[in-house]
C-alpha cells in the first residue's frame, strides 16, 4: 500500500529515535495489527530503560541549544513542518485510517488538525508575551517574561494517533522546549511515519538532534516519564485511570502535567431545536470514529415534547449508516481498535440491559466477508436513566443513551450529573436557553457549544475539560503558557535602593 512507504523500509521496525538517529534496544518487539482486516502491518522495537535514559539525555542536551534559538526562527521550522504535512496529507491520512480504523475523511481531518496547529504555532512564535506592571518604587520597572521548561513528555492515545501529539509538540517547540513522544502501543506506526517527516525538516535546518524524540513501548514508558525529574512537564491523553496514575507520580516530584482524560458528553435537544440540524450533530457525534473519541456524544437529553419524533429520526438515520472498510470513502463507520474494545462494547450492552436500558437499535458484532478482523460493530441506541451505572461510565464504543427531560434546569442537572466534564452542547433556537447553558449556572464542562455537536473542536480554542477529564488545556488560546515558566523581573535604574512596602533599613 502506498501509504506504508511513509514508514521507510530501512527503519520501519525501529521504535526509538532522537530525531534522525534510531537507537538500538534490547526491548521486546511490539506488533501493530490493522483493525481494518485484522492482519499484521509491522513489528516495532520497544525501548528498554537504557534506551529511554539515553533518549532523555540527548533531549536534555538539545534543549540547551534549542532554547537559545529566537522564537520566530523556531516558528519557521514549525511552518516548514506544516508544509511537509500538507505534502503528505493523503498518505498519512490513509495510514491513520488503516492503523487506527477511523474513516478516511476523519483520517484526512486529523492530518489537517496537525497542519492547523502548525499554522497557529507559527503566529504564536511572535506572541509569547508577558505583562509590564507599574512598580510602587520610584525609578523601577517591573515586568514578567516566559521561559521554556525543558524536556516535555507527550503520551498520546490511539484514537487520535498523531493530532494530539502535534497540539503539544508544535506549541512546545515554539516555546523553546524539546519533546519526547510515547505514541499509543496500538498505533506505533503513525508515530514512526511522523518521525520521518519531522526529521527531514529538522535535518534541512540544522535543528539539534534530540528536539523531537520518539519512544515506543507500553505502560512502563509512561511510568518512566512520570517519575523522571528531568522531564518538568508530562502531557498525557488517555483514560481517567491512567491520568490519575500520571498525576500522582508527576505531582509527587512537584512536576507539571497536562491531563486530557475521559469524557461522557451530552447534547441537550430542546423543544426549540432545529431537529434536522440536531440530527446531523447527534449522529456524527455518536458514531464518528466508531464512538472512540473523547468528545463522542454518549448521551442525548431530549425534551419530552420532541422526544418521540427525534427518536424516530435517529432510528431512521442509524438504519442508513454504512459500516465497513474505513479506506472506502463511502462508509460512515469503521472498526473498533481491537477485540478488547469489542468485548468492552458487548459487556457494556449486557450491563445496560441488566440495569434497565431499553435498546431501540440493537448492537452486535458484524460478521461475514470484509469483516474478518472481528472489530466491526453496529452502533446502537438505548433509552436509559442518567443514574444507571453504565451511563455514568465512559464506554469507548458507539453506544448512545437517550434520556427524557421536562425543564431546562433538569436537563442541565442531567448533563452535569456525571464524573466527567469534557464536552457538552445544546440544540436550541431560544436565546435564553442558549445563554443559560453557557452561564455559570449551565454546563460544567471545559467545552460548551450551542447548535453544534460535542465533537470536532477547532485548534483556535483551548481544548480540555474539568472533573475526571483532568483539567488540562491544549491547543489554542493561551494554552501555550502551560509549556513555559513565568518569571517576574524588577529593574532598579535609580541610584538608591528603596524597599517595597515602605520598609526602612538604614545602615
Amino acid at each position: 500500500m502506498d501509504f506504508l512507504a511513509l514508514l521507510s523500509i530501512e527503519n520501519q521496525n525501529k521504535g526509538i529515535s532522537t530525531g534522525t538517529k534510531w537507537i538500538n534496544t534490547s526491548g521486546k518487539n511490539m506488533e501493530s495489527y490493522s483493525p481494518v482486516d485484522g492482519k499484521l502491518i509491522a513489528s516495532v522495537e520497544t525501548a528498554d530503560k537504557a534506551a529511554f535514559d539515553q533518549t532523555i539525555e540527548v533531549s536534555k542536551k538539545a534543549f540547551l541549544e534549542w532554547r537559545n534559538w529566537p522564537a520566530p526562527k523556531r516558528g519557521e521550522i514549525v511552518r516548514q513542518i506544516g508544509q511537509a504535512l500538507r505534502e503528505f496529507k493523503e498518505p498519512l491520512g490513509k495510514l491513520v485510517s488503516f492503523e487506527m480504523g477511523k474513516s478516511l475523511q476523519e483520517g484526512y481531518g486529523e492530518v489537517q488538525e496537525m497542519i492547523d496547529i502548525c499554522d497557529f504555532a507559527v503566529g504564536l512564535s511572535r506572541q509569547l508575551y508577558g505583562l509590564t506592571m507599574h512598580s510602587e518604587r520610584p525609578s523601577h520597572r517591573m515586568y514578567e517574561q516566559w521561559h521554556p521548561l525543558g524536556v516535555v513528555g507527550i503520551i498520546s492515545a490511539f484514537n487520535f494517533p498523531v493530532a494530539v501529539w502535534s497540539w503539544n509538540a508544535a506549541l512546545a517547540w515554539v516555546c523553546g522546549n524539546t519533546t519526547v513522544w510515547k505514541p499509543s502501543e496500538k498505533t506505533p506506526l503513525c508515530g514512526i511515519a511522523i518521525q520521518h517527516i519531522v526529521a527531514k525538516v529538522f535535518k534541512m535546518n540544522g535543528v539539534p538532534e534530540g528536539v523531537n524524540c520518539l519512544i515506543q513501548g507500553g505502560r512502563e514508558i509512561g511510568e518512566w516519564m512520570s517519575h523522571d525529574p528531568s522531564i518538568p512537564l508530562v502531557s498525557a491523553t488517555g483514560s481517567t485511570r491512567m491520568g490519575k496514575a500520571v498525576s500522582a507520580a508527576v505531582g509527587a516530584r512537584l512536576g507539571k502535567s497536562i491531563l486530557e482524560l475521559g469524557g461522557n458528553n451530552a447534547i441537550i435537544i430542546s423543544e426549540h431545536a432545529d431537529l434536522d440540524m440536531s440530527l446531523i450533530g447527534a449522529v456524527f457525534g455518536a458514531v464518528g470514529t466508531a464512538g472512540q473519541r473523547c468528545t463522542t456524544t454518549r448521551r442525548l437529553i431530549i425534551h419530552e415534547k420532541v422526544y418521540d419524533s427525534f427518536k424516530e429520526k435517529l432510528v431512521k438515520a442509524y438504519g442508513q449508516l454504512r459500516i465497513g472498510n474505513p479506506l472506502d470513502a463511502n462508509n460512515h463507520v469503521g472498526p473498533l481498535i481491537d477485540k478488547d474494545a469489542v468485548k468492552m462494547y458487548l459487556d457494556s450492552i449486557e450491563k445496560g440491559k441488566a440495569e434497565g436500558c431499553k435498546f431501540i437499535v440493537g448492537g452486535a458484532v458484524i460478521e461475514g466477508p470484509n469483516y474478518e478482523s472481528g472489530c466491526y460493530v453496529k452502533p446502537c441506541i438505548a433509552e436509559a436513566e442518567n443514574h444507571y451505572q453504565i451511563v455514568q461510565h465512559e464506554t469507548f464504543a458507539p453506544i448512545l443513551y437517550l434520556i427524557k427531560y421536562q425543564t431546562l434546569d433538569q436537563a442541565i442537572a442531567i448533563q452535569n450529573g456525571v464524573p466527567q466534564g469534557l464536552s457538552s452542547a445544546i440544540m436550541t433556537l431560544n436565546m435564553r436557553e442558549a445563554e443559560k447553558f453557557l452561564s455559570q449556572a449551565g454546563s460544567d464542562c471545559g467545552i460548551a457549544n450551542v447548535n453544534i455537536g460535542t465533537s470536532g473542536a477547532e485548534i483556535g480554542g483551548a481544548f480540555g475539560g474539568e472533573k475526571e477529564t483532568g483539567g488540562g488545556r491544549e491547543s489554542g488560546s493561551d494554552a501555550w503558557k502551560a509549556y513555559m515558566r513565568r518569571q517576574t523581573n524588577t529593574i532598579n535604574w535609580s541610584d538608591k535602593l528603596p524597599l517595597a512596602q515602605g520598609i526602612k533599613f538604614d545602615l
